[in-house]
Formats: structure tokens, C-alpha cells, sequence
């Protein structure tokens, strides 16, 4: 499985990004993508996660209303639409994959594929 994130970048507070993780190498029909973020000084956090199978999705409660996880299986991509960012939303975000479903609370333990991390920022 190969995983490549882009789409980072510097925001102004309330602006949005768009992220991209390309997704090939599957073996399974049934897996979930995760992305997760890290910020200076703190551990990695899930943000938000989809299943392959059903669509089903995760959000950490403090982006719902504001990010969208999306996929797209033909492109074998999956896209995290940020909009209305805070700068607490600054860090590093990875896309990973490894269990075939998102469960309750992605845990980065449960992952053993990821993607290189796309810095975002978001500072006024």
C-alpha cells in the first residue's frame, strides 16, 4: 500500500483547504483511511477517518460541522475539505491506513501504513 498526502499549505483564520491522499496498493476491498494530525508538542490525534466499504465516517468532535471526508474509489482517492479553520487547527496531517474499518476512535497504533505529512497552518 502506498499513501501520498498533499494539499497543505498557510490559511488565515476562517479560510479553508482542501487535502488529498492518494490511496493504491489495496489488496482488500474492505479498509479505512485516517487522517491524523500531530501539532508541535502534542501526540497525534485522528481528525477524521472513512471505510471503504460503506462509506461510514469518523469526526473528532472538534472539527464536525467544519472538515468533510470524502473518497473517491475510481481515483483511488480521499479528499479532507477544511473550511472555517482556527488556528488550532494548525499541524501536520497524515493519511494512514490499516484496519478495515474506522471503529469508534481511530487509534494511530491500529495503523501501519502512512502517507508523508502535508503541513497546514493556520495564522493570521
Amino acid at each position: 500500500v502506498q499513501l501520498q498526502a498533499s494539499g497543505g499549505g498557510l490559511v488565515q483564520p476562517g479560510g479553508s483547504l482542501r487535502l488529498s491522499c492518494s490511496a493504491t496498493g489495496f489488496t482488500s476491498n474492505y479498509y479505512a483511511i485516517t487522517w491524523f494530525r500531530r501539532a508541535p508538542g502534542k501526540d497525534r490525534e485522528a481528525v477524521s477517518c472513512i471505510s471503504s466499504d460503506d462509506g461510514s465516517t469518523y469526526y473528532r468532535d472538534s472539527v464536525k460541522g467544519r472538515f468533510t471526508i470524502s473518497r473517491d474509489l475510481g481515483k483511488n482517492m480521499v479528499y479532507l475539505q477544511m473550511n472555517n479553520l482556527k488556528p488550532e487547527d494548525t499541524a501536520v496531517y497524515y493519511c494512514a491506513t490499516g484496519p478495515m474499518w474506522c471503529g469508534t476512535e481511530p487509534r494511530p497504533f491500529e495503523y501501519d501504513e502512512w502517507g508523508q505529512g502535508t503541513q497546514v497552518t493556520v495564522s493570521s
